[in-house]
């Protein structure tokens, strides 16, 4: 077996099974999920690089659909737009690209789910404050013990890695996972 691949997968494998000790995180994180949508709420997500790529697979799977056919559900990608993000990181700052769309779509009751394999993204983190102050859930899926972002979000889910392919590979399971539960939960 080649050393790289071998390698590789004993990591990949012992951190999925250290996702184990996030069970009930991941439950509740679910189950606000599907309150917020089933209340008549959204999800926004955000995240940079890599991260920014999660975000919009999670929004994708309510906007379109994970498992089962169903009605779309409101999801937005805060990534995505490259005129929101250019515009705002020009006028006014990087650190503000998120906190400002999520001031400009953000509803109380709504659900804020960022992600930093760091923990340490200004952006996010700064996201997950404003979010506090518009009255919004958290959820936070960060790595590395969660950085600056840790203790900011009303759930966190840290993949206890320090390797940001193992981390990303972390959020990928945990976001399918979550969009499982969560289908089995909407009202239709």
């Amino acid at each position: 077996m080649n050393p790289v691949f071998k390698h590789n997968l004993a990591e990949a494998v012992a951190m999925i099974e250290s996702l184990a000790e996030l069970e009930t995180k991941v439950q509740d994180a679910a189950g606000l999920i599907a309150s917020v949508l089933n209340g008549g709420h959204k999800l926004l997500a955000c995240g940079n690089g890599g991260s920014a790529a999660e975000a919009a697979h999670l929004t994708t799977e309510f906007v379109g659909r994970f498992d089962r056919d169903r009605r779309p559900y409101p999801a937005i990608c805060l990534s995505a737009h490259a005129g929101d993000l250019t515009a705002i990181g020009n006028d006014y700052a990087f650190d503000d690209v998120f906190v400002r769309q999520l001031e400009a779509f953000a509803q109380p009751g709504d659900v804020l789910v960022a992600f930093s394999t760091s923990g340490n993204s200004e952006n996010v983190r700064r996201a997950l404050q404003g979010a506090g102050t518009l009255k919004i859930h958290t959820i936070a899926l960060l790595g590395r013990g969660g950085g600056r972002c840790a203790g900011l979000a009303s759930l966190e889910l840290v993949v206890r890695s320090n390797i940001t392919a193992r981390i990303q590979e972390g959020h990928q399971f945990l976001l399918h996972t979550i969009c499982e539960m969560v289908e089995l939960q909407l009202r239709d």
